[in-house]
């Protein structure tokens, strides 16, 4: 059996992949005449990190919208713990154990630190307090508390976007550049809870630019390129893999 996968050339079935979290089944997306999506097909195996790269404007972005409920207007099938969810709102989505990052930090900035923790479970009391604080700790933040999420480093800023998304216990974290801009120390808090999550059962998703994280930390590597997976498989084999050095390159060894 090749390495690389063709993922599109799967056929489309009802039901998940056994093992895995998320099936997406041909997902399609378009704004006006551009295919933003086109016939996506992609498994993410339960208790996994997985990485999704590609060129900018490759369609990375979309699939999270899409697969997180903020964009409801794609087609095809989304199976989350063989639950379809494509066409759920946010927050539906996040109740059932999916959670996702932002590119750009969504911190609310009048709102303390603690409060930005809190607001993710729509509760304020001993449970939610308890538990933002436990987060805090682990990421040696918890002298930060009381402070405005504007008054924060951006750095510190998305990693308090990340504790909020554990506010409700995911089993799933989709990851979009969670370590854009964030210093080396901040990143490296990042990826050692990644790993302790994952060694604890959490799955991940994760978009990256670094190749030295996703060779590092992903078990599967899927790459999206003009709106479609082109492959899938290890870091190695997607790296030799020629279809995706003209991706990425124009050009193949």
């Amino acid at each position: 059996m090749n390495a690389i996968m063709q993922s599109n050339t799967s056929p489309k079935i009802s039901g998940s992949v056994p093992g895995s979290i998320l099936s997406v089944r041909s997902l399609s997306r378009a704004f006006g005449g551009v295919q933003a999506l086109n016939n996506v097909n992609l498994e993410i195996k339960r208790g996994t990190i997985a990485g999704l790269i590609g060129p900018n404007g490759s369609g990375k972005t979309t699939l999270f919208q899409c697969v997180s409920g903020i964009d409801r207007v794609a087609t095809g099938q989304i199976l989350f713990n063989n639950e379809e969810i494509l066409g759920l709102r946010p927050y539906a989505i996040y109740q059932r154990g999916l959670a996702r990052t932002f590119q750009i930090s969504r911190v609310f900035p009048q709102l303390t630190v603690l409060e930005n923790l809190i607001v993710a479970t729509r509760r304020h009391d001993k449970i939610s307090i308890s538990r933002a604080q436990d987060l805090l700790e682990q990421v040696h933040l918890q002298d930060y508390g009381n402070i405005l999420g504007t008054n924060l480093s951006y750095g510190q800023q998305k990693l308090i976007e990340f504790l909020r998304v554990l506010m409700n216990e995911p089993s799933l974290i989709l990851l979009d550049e969670p370590a854009a801009g964030v210093n080396p120390t901040l990143r490296t808090t990042l990826w050692e809870m990644v790993r302790h999550l994952n060694d604890l059962g959490v799955s991940f998703l994760i978009i990256e630019h670094n190749m030295s994280v996703i060779a590092d930390l992903c078990e599967q590597v899927s790459v999206l390129a003009e709106g479609q997976i082109i492959a899938t498989g290890t870091f190695q084999a997607i790296r030799e893999n020629e279809q995706v050095q003209t991706a990425y390159f124009g050009t193949s060894s």
